[in-house]
């Protein structure tokens, strides 16, 4: 369907959607509402559902799917929340985007703002005075224009505030007097694209850099850790370079994957943070998570970085610092911090260190190639405890986690395949092969998180031929069960494999810790806990929305075969299926 030129918009809800094209949104999700009713009609029909509607049962599952689609193609998505509670109810979906430095441009219905034009009673309950105050703690920015002419420019400028890095959603209320009013004359929106330009990215103080390059280089034991870095792709292979050409030790939190867990150099849980004597820290947000051992009883932290170790940072920092959402957790002394993004410091720095190394005496040479052989003589020990661990509960029934991440690898290696957040307590990431940047966006943000961001991973890869993995924990599903419907709805390449231990066994093992130290019954720390008595059955639940299903599946050595059952039903038809797993509470 062609769209009507510039000059001819009928209706206040034409300029808006004409915007949302003109940015380049390719999707836009929502759950239905009256008070975006005319955009809707106009996204629908002026436009011919360019833009394409990817209709959700939830607002949550909205938000969680442009966050998952996010992640893994770059390019932020839009979302529709209806008026204040259809925001309400996707609050959690943008808390957890804004956490995650995701862009996802939210729009609402509000008002209308003119009183007289309100339905009786509807209107009034369902809007605010400012209808962004509900968000404003935990988005980039907000508005809500006032006229038809301000919304190409405030529209503009909320997508230039999400993509710009750090990202994160934000919200611009459309008012549905506005929506709905008829034009009276043409709004120009010739000058869209250099409106919605954005900014250059945040470089790095050239001295600054050079004094972290050379400590760096002088370190004799330097290990790197890092978050977000891994959002734009060729941080993938910068880091390897990096890390062989300097001999560097890599823990990646995989809040983005960042470097190949095969990699020699791969130094998570290898002991090699507690013999470093140089930490450098590359975006990442929350510096204590990788660095401190936690005693859960007492809740005492201590911490893994040896006291005379330097400590190097490169990232935001404080830019976009929230002065509500304590997100960026504890300030960790640091001797030497580079305020910049990753993207255009990795690079120089990788060159400045270049330029060091290329001086080496033969006495460094040696010293760093003696550092990689004992990085990658722990490297391997630490693999090798991994896999001596996955053969000795190979047999385990219910199905062990790390039968349950081998049995899936065997037949993701077949294809060319995604997985979409959860590792399963983090064994894919010990059993996997994670050699290239789009395996894996980063690790699920936790319960109610799982299914709305992989489906919007299995969005971003529809029709790449991809086989999108999701390793799917029963509680979090129990949350959102009416997502499978997008799903089937929209033909997404996804294949479900669950993680059902039939707890919400995080929080039962908080209960136990409690119960061994007051010696209070550990038989009495399921109540509450439980996802049993009755236990779903996910494969027929998934059967009710049109997925292809099997299970439960108890016998560890009927895993494979299913999970390549449903594998070859997913890239034979490019629709969606589930194999329901139960699995050792973990």
């Amino acid at each position: 369907m062609k769209h009507a030129p510039y000059d001819s918009h009928t209706w206040g809800s034409d300029v808006m959607a004409e915007v949302v094209r003109g940015l380049g949104y390719k999707y836009v999700s929502l759950n239905p509402g009256s008070s975006f009713r005319g955009l809707h009609d106009s996204l629908v029909n002026y436009c011919g559902n360019e833009v394409e509607m990817i209709e959700c049962p939830h607002e949550k599952i909205a938000v969680a799917l442009a966050h998952g689609y996010a992640k893994a193609s770059g390019e932020p998505m839009a979302v529709i929340l209806h008026d204040l509670v259809g925001l309400l109810q996707g609050t959690m979906g943008v808390y957890y985007a804004y956490l995650d430095r995701v862009p996802v441009m939210i729009m609402g219905g509000s008002g209308p703002f003119v009183h007289d034009h309100r339905r009786p009673n509807i209107d009034w309950i369902h809007s605010a005075n400012v209808q962004g105050e509900a968000v404003r703690n935990y988005t980039k920015w907000d508005h809500e224009p006032r006229s038809i002419a301000s919304v190409p420019g405030i529209m503009a400028r909320a997508h230039r505030v999400a993509v710009s890095e750090p990202a994160g959603p934000v919200y611009v209320a459309l008012d549905a007097g506005l929506q709905e009013a008829k034009i009276d004359h043409p709004v120009d929106l010739s000058g869209l694209a250099k409106l919605a330009q954005v900014p250059s990215a945040v470089g790095p103080d050239p001295a600054t850099l050079e004094a972290l390059a050379d400590k760096l280089c002088s370190s004799q034991r330097p290990v790197l850790i890092v978050g977000h870095a891994g959002r734009d792709p060729k941080t993938f292979h910068l880091l390897v370079e990096l890390a062989e050409l300097v001999g560097i030790g890599v823990i990646d939190t995989g809040i983005r994957l960042s470097f190949p867990n095969k990699h020699p150099l791969e130094s998570t849980d290898s002991g090699a943070l507690e013999k470093t004597d140089c930490l450098f820290f590359l975006d990442v947000k929350d510096m204590g998570k990788a660095t401190q051992k936690l005693d859960s009883i007492s809740r005492t932290v201590v911490s893994r970085i040896p006291s005379n170790a330097a400590i190097l940072d490169l990232g935001f920092n404080d830019l976009g610092l929230s002065s509500w959402s304590e997100d960026y957790a504890e300030l960790i002394p640091v001797d030497i911090q580079v305020t910049a993004d990753s993207s255009v410091a990795l690079p120089l720095l990788l060159d400045a260190c270049k330029r060091i190394v290329s001086s080496d005496t033969p006495e460094t040479t040696a010293r760093r190639t003696a550092y990689k052989a004992e990085l990658t003589q722990m490297h391997n020990a630490t693999w090798q405890k991994w896999q001596e661990q996955a053969i000795a509960e190979k047999d385990m029934s219910p199905v062990s986690v790390s039968r349950l991440a081998s049995e899936v690898w065997e037949v993701a290696q077949g294809y060319d395949w995604v997985l979409t957040a959860n590792t399963v307590s983090n064994w894919a990431k010990r059993t996997w092969d994670f050699e290239k940047p789009y395996r894996h966006p980063g690790v699920h943000l936790g319960t109610a998180t799982q299914i709305g961001i992989s489906l919007g991973v299995a969005l971003a890869h529809k029709g790449t031929g991809r086989l999108v993995i999701d390793l799917q924990p029963d509680g979090d599903l129990m949350f959102d069960a009416g997502a499978l419907w997008v799903g089937a709805k929209y033909e997404l390449p996804l294949l479900v494999v669950m993680f059902n231990n039939r707890a919400y066994y995080n929080d039962w093992e908080h209960q136990e810790r409690l119960a061994k130290q007051r010696g209070t019954p550990m038989e009495r720390a399921n109540i509450g806990m439980e996802i049993d008595g009755p236990a779903p059955d996910f494969a027929a639940l998934a059967r009710s929305f049109s997925w292809w299903a099997e299970g439960p599946i108890t016998d560890p050595g009927q895993v494979q075969a299913a999970v390549r059952r449903g594998a070859e039903w997913v890239t034979s038809t490019g629709k969606p299926a589930l194999v329901d797993v139960v699995c050792q509470p973990k």
